[in-house]
Formats: C-alpha cells, structure tokens, sequence
C-alpha cells in the first residue's frame, strides 16, 4: 500500500509522495527544448532548399548554401550567400518566409498558435518553454501574452505589407507587388532583413533604391523598432498606458531604446555628412531620412539604404557596437538586448558615484542580473572578436571586415560590407555557428542563468578584496 503524505511547513507547499523536478532542471529542460528545437527547424528548412524546385535554375543548391540561408532565415539575420532574389524560385522564396515567421517568433509560439485554433489545451511544460522563449521568470499569464503577440504580429505585418503594397504594386504591377510587400513586412517586423530587390546586376542592393522613398523607408522603421521592442513591452504599455506605470524592465527597454535609436541617428550624421559614397550627395531631408534607417536597421534588421562597404571608419566601429547590442529581451530581435547594456552602463555610473547598489526608476536591480550582464556580455564580446580573428587568418582579409561581418552575425542583423558572399566554406560555417548562438545561444544562457533558482550553497567562503581600476 502505498502512503501519501500531505503537509505544510514554513510556509512551504504542499509536499507529496511524487517528487517533484527542481527548478533549476525545469529551466534546463526547457533550455534544451528550444536549442533543438530551432537545430531541427534549420535542418528541417535546408533539406527543403536544397530541393531542385527551390531554385529558379532548377538544380539542387549547394548544402553549406542552403544550410546558410536556412540559419539566417531562422535566426532572422539576413546574411546570404546567395541571392534571395536571384537565385530563389517562388517555393524557395516562400520557405525563407515561412522559416523567418517561425524564427521571429519562436518555433513554440507557433506551436501554441494552433493549439488555440485548434482549441487544445496549453500543458503547463509547453508554457515553460514558451515563457524562457520570451525571457520571461514565470508561466502566469502566457496564454493571454500569445494571444496578443499573434494578433499584435499580424496586424502590424498586416498593416506593413499594405502600406508597403502601395509603392510595390506601383513598380511591380498587383500580384507580384503585393507579394513583395507581404515578403517585406514580415521580413522587417521579424528583423529578418531579407529583401527580394536583387537583380542579375546588382544581386545584392537590398533597398539602395528606396533610400529617399519615405513610404517605404518609414513603414520598413516602424516594423523593425515593433519587432525589436519586445512582445512583453507592448503588453505592458497596452495594459498600463503611462510610462510611469510601466514596469522597470519595460522602462529601461523603452529607454535603452531612444538613446541608441538618437545616438545612432546622430553619430551616422557627423561621420557619413560629407561621404559622397553615403550621405554626401542627398539634400537635408533625404540625409535625415537615410541617418535615421541606419539607426534603426543597426537594431537586428539587416536591410540598407545606403551603401554599408563604404561607410567610415568611425562609422563602422558604431555599427559594431549597435549590431552586438541588438534588440530587446523577448522580441524578434538578437544581439545582447538593450536591458543587459542598460545595466551594465547603470553599474558603471553607481561604481563612479560609489555606490553598492545599482538603481533605476525607483527600483533597485538584483546583483544577479548585474553579474548576468556582465557574464553574457563578455561571452557575446568574445565570441564575436574570436570569430573575426579565425576568418581574418583564413581569408586573409582586413580585421574591420571581418569583425563588421561577426557582429553582424552574432547580432543576427544581417547587414554586410560584401565580404560574407565571397568567404569560403569554413568561414561560412563559423558564421553560421554565431548566427545560430546568437539567436538560440544567447536566449539559452539567458533562460539558464537568469531562470536559475540555485539552492544556497552549504559552505560559505571568507571575503577577499581585490584591486580594481
């Protein structure tokens, strides 16, 4: 016979006969379902690329080709061996889209999308998951958060691709400008970058074209800084309304946000003025305009107005340090997130008043997301800089580019300077390792470290001071 036990103590619940997973296990697990679960999607999506039907000649596309396209589709980087333009069929192009869809909001927000339209009941492992997907500390309420994540997505894509409809069917006649305007709108609000401008001459100009278009241009902001917020955040601000009463992590999101959006737009201004091959040529409003998209497609989007190849040394090292920052915590975006450098940054300005304690809005930040920070940020810095050393010593190519190319990468932004379609195999590998990190890796630390509950440690070391600075 078996005995059950039902007690309470200390404020504990109720404890069973069945054990039950730790929690740190239960963080793990879910770690591991979405680091498989996006492997099996990238593998899933260069087996169908690499069919003959995906592409427009007819012959099956090289595996490492197809293997890139699919990461970059489903880390919604954007970077290409290829042209998604050129060398695509309509099939290929329609995997691509259906691959950034599933990558920019998680494999498992699909999944629960049919489950509601199927009327199937979410199991409570199934709301973990999704929860570490969005980074988010607790499974309270995801229902009601994917809801509105579903239709908020597709009536801002909706939105996208008919304002974006207007100028393509304009160019491209009905059927092929509304394709192209649902492509692109998806493409954007998703930070996938993906663009379907190439031609047979310039199978690479993404969208030079529409650099003084302020339809496209705009509309294209919009839906990268949509995507890029973060799905808690427009939760929070349709619930709340008023920034005050926003919760701190929305609050240094929407913050964050402003001051490299402003900072962005500002420092591509003062370097890119008087570049003839950039902004030297534009009037006053076409220079704001092409200033402004840079900004905001440094944020994970991959798309560009202007030509990246010929941006100034000054501008290159912003860009850089924009594509490793990224987007935002539970977005579409990649990159370190705007929350981690906002503390970071919030740690450095109370260690030169001398403080002990980092605050923000009233609120005092935890030591552990300080430490957080700091550990996914010197993991983010060196996987970037180590995987600019390996492809500079095997291409032989200029340091600059090399490290514009990995932070565009890990960043999942997608924004090049020529050199990816011209890397060999190798360096194509490694540049699809820090995609792939950088849209799974990074959230898999994220829902390790920061979903952790470890238990106290039984032995307590002696404090040591060290020398800093």
């Amino acid at each position: 016979m078996r005995l059950l036990y039902i007690g309470k103590a200390r404020g504990d619940a109720a404890v069973t006969g069945v054990r039950r997973r730790a929690p740190k296990s239960r963080a793990m697990h879910a770690a591991m379902v979405i680091a498989v679960g996006f492997a099996l999607i990238i593998l899933a999506g260069t087996l169908l690329l690499m069919l003959p039907c995906a592409a427009k000649s007819g012959r099956a596309t090289p595996f490492i080709d197809a293997l890139f396209t699919a990461t970059s589709a489903t880390c919604v980087t954007g970077l290409v061996t290829v042209s998604t333009a050129v060398h695509w069929s309509l099939f290929g192009k329609c995997v691509i889209l259906l691959l950034i869809q599933i990558g920019g909001l998680g494999f498992m927000s699909v999944m629960t999308a049919t489950s509601l339209l199927l009327r199937r009941t979410i199991t409570l492992r199934e709301r973990m998951v999704i929860g570490a997907g969005f980074g988010l500390d607790s499974s309270g309420g995801i229902v009601r958060l994917m809801r509105r994540v579903l239709v908020g997505t597709f009536l801002f894509e909706g939105v996208g691709a008919a304002l974006l409809s207007i100028r393509f069917v304009q160019q491209f006649g009905p059927l092929r400008g509304v394709g192209m305007g649902v492509f692109h709108a998806v493409s954007a609000f998703c930070n996938g970058g993906f663009d379907l401008m190439g031609t047979p001459d310039d199978p690479f100009c993404s969208l030079v074209h529409y650099a003084e278009d302020p339809l496209v241009s705009l509309t294209i902001m919009a839906l990268i800084v949509l995507g890029g917020l973060g799905f808690f955040v427009w939760s929070d601000v349709w619930d709340h309304r008023r920034f005050r009463s926003l919760s701190l992590h929305s609050k240094l999101v929407l913050a964050m946000s402003g001051v490299l959006l402003g900072g962005g737009f500002l420092l591509t201004l003062l370097f890119e003025w008087s570049n003839p091959a950039t902004l030297g040529g534009m009037t006053l409003p076409h220079k704001l305009l092409a200033a402004a998209f840079q900004s905001v497609t440094l944020r994970t989007a991959g798309f560009n107005t202007i030509d990246e190849s010929a941006l100034t040394g000054p501008s290159q090292a912003v860009a850089c340090v924009l594509m490793l920052i990224g987007g935002s915590p539970g977005s579409t975006a990649g990159g370190l997130k705007t929350v981690t450098v906002a503390v970071l940054a919030l740690s450095a300005v109370s260690a030169l008043r001398g403080r002990t304690s980092v605050t923000a809005f009233g609120r005092t930040i935890e030591p552990r997301s300080i430490m957080n920070a700091v550990a996914l940020t010197v993991i983010g810095v060196t996987i970037s800089l180590g995987g600019a050393c390996v492809i500079a010593f095997i291409e032989n190519a200029p340091m600059n580019l090399c490290l514009y190319e990995t932070a565009s990468a890990f960043g999942t932004v997608g924004l090049t300077m020529s050199l990816t379609p011209s890397l060999s195999a190798v360096s194509h590998i490694m540049l699809i390792v820090l995609m792939y990190f950088g849209r799974v890796g990074v959230l898999t630390l994220g829902v390790a470290v920061f979903l952790r509950r470890s238990e106290p440690p039984k032995l307590k070391f002696p404090s040591g001071n060290v020398m800093i600075g």
